[in-house]
């Protein structure tokens, strides 16, 4: 788990919209820690923005790219981590997962309407929005309790709050 060398600090998980990326600066911040994002590292080596990825190559080329940056991710050492809401669905994610200390950042459909506005700018999401997250969080849901060392609910709290939350609860671990 945590502490081992060659581990990220944590790993932040969670449905579209929760905040996984705003919340995994602000810990990374607040504990003086390196950030990685698998969906910036993806970007970043595709040289192409993830809807682009979905639409250009389709969800099977996305999801193997996203293997690779996360496994690789997984591999830096005392890093604050923030995967793309899919990642942990990927079996050699999850299995990889299961070795490390991971923050499970929860939502309710209304919270995550609000953050995100079910604009269509996510790939997954571009069909019935609404209806699409909440088959999507039916889906994930048991994967992302299953792999959590640590959970917090960000319903109705501002990044601040769930910062402090999951500050105190990853220093009593």
């Amino acid at each position: 788990m945590a502490g081992v060398s060659g581990a990220p600090f944590v790993v932040v998980i969670g449905p579209p919209g929760v905040g996984k990326s705003t919340v995994a600066r602000g810990l990374a911040d607040r504990l003086g820690r390196p950030l990685l994002d698998s969906d910036t590292i993806v970007e970043e080596r595709e040289g192409r923005s993830i809807s682009d990825i979905f639409v250009e190559s389709g969800e099977e080329h996305f999801r193997a790219a996203e293997q690779e940056a996360v496994l690789d991710a997984l591999e830096q050492d005392g890093v604050v981590l923030a995967l793309g809401g899919g990642a942990p669905m990927i079996p050699a994610v999850t299995e990889a997962l299961s070795r490390h200390r991971v923050l499970f950042l929860d939502v309710g459909i209304a919270d995550a309407a609000k953050r995100i506005g079910f604009d269509k700018s996510r790939p997954l999401l571009s069909v019935n929005p609404r209806q699409s997250w909440i088959r999507t969080m039916e889906t994930r849901r048991p994967t992302y309790d299953s792999l959590a060392t640590h959970r917090v609910d960000t319903a109705g709290r501002d990044v601040d709050a769930v910062v402090a939350e999951a500050l105190t609860l990853l220093e009593d671990a």
